[in-house]
């Protein structure tokens, strides 16, 4: 999850909302119940903090949104993201374990940081395992095993396709949850897959 603060917004009218700064998106959700706006960092033509306000221009127009002391923080993070191996909490040098299919370009980004990579198998000394699930059948079977394996505060990312009835968020929250695990965050992995991240509960490290 992001940042999160009432204030009042303008969108060529004044909303008071909600907003949510998100990994790769600003979320405005008004008060009053009208629809959400969504504004992708992607889309943002330009952003400025000034005054404690939030000042953005959009495919849409300019927005404007009253932040106060938060302005200049969300206004950096809106231009400069973090990158996918920063979001996942990938490092130079990290020992990271594979188990599944994963594109060749979340490959390089991993053997761009680290040559400690493990795949097919996990190796206990890993501080990540990336464990890639197309179907809750393929889930249930492995994560019961990684669970077992990885130990003090190894993160263990559940990478699955959104979308798909084969295996939803609730099924990997589930499967997750049963075999001890806790789910502490969540990260748009690409345009087709989302990942959630489990650990060893504090205590029983």
């Amino acid at each position: 999850m992001g940042n999160e603060a009432i204030c009042k917004a303008h969108f060529g009218k004044t909303l008071m909302g909600k907003a949510l700064l998100e990994t790769s998106e600003l979320i405005f959700r008004p008060a009053d119940g009208s629809p959400s706006r969504k504004l992708p960092f992607s889309t943002i033509k330009s952003a400025q903090a000034i005054d404690g306000q939030l000042r953005l221009q959009t495919p849409g127009g300019p927005a404007i949104l009253e932040l106060g002391s938060n302005a200049e923080k969300w206004c950096h993070k809106i231009l400069h993201p973090k990158t996918r191996a920063e979001k996942l909490g990938v490092k130079p040098g990290i020992r990271v374990s594979l188990l599944g299919d994963f594109d060749q370009e979340f490959l390089r980004e991993l053997r761009a940081s680290t040559e400690n990579i493990k795949e097919g198998k996990i190796d206990p000394g890993s501080e990540l395992v990336f464990l890639s699930a197309g179907s809750t059948r393929y889930l249930s079977s492995r994560i019961n095993k990684a669970a077992k394996t990885i130990q003090g505060a190894t993160s263990l990312w559940i990478v699955y396709p959104k979308g798909k009835k084969e295996i939803t968020e609730n099924d990997v929250l589930s499967t997750g949850r049963k075999s001890g695990l806790k789910d502490t965050k969540v990260v748009g992995f690409s345009a087709t897959h989302t990942a959630l991240k489990f650990v060893v509960p504090f205590d029983q490290r």
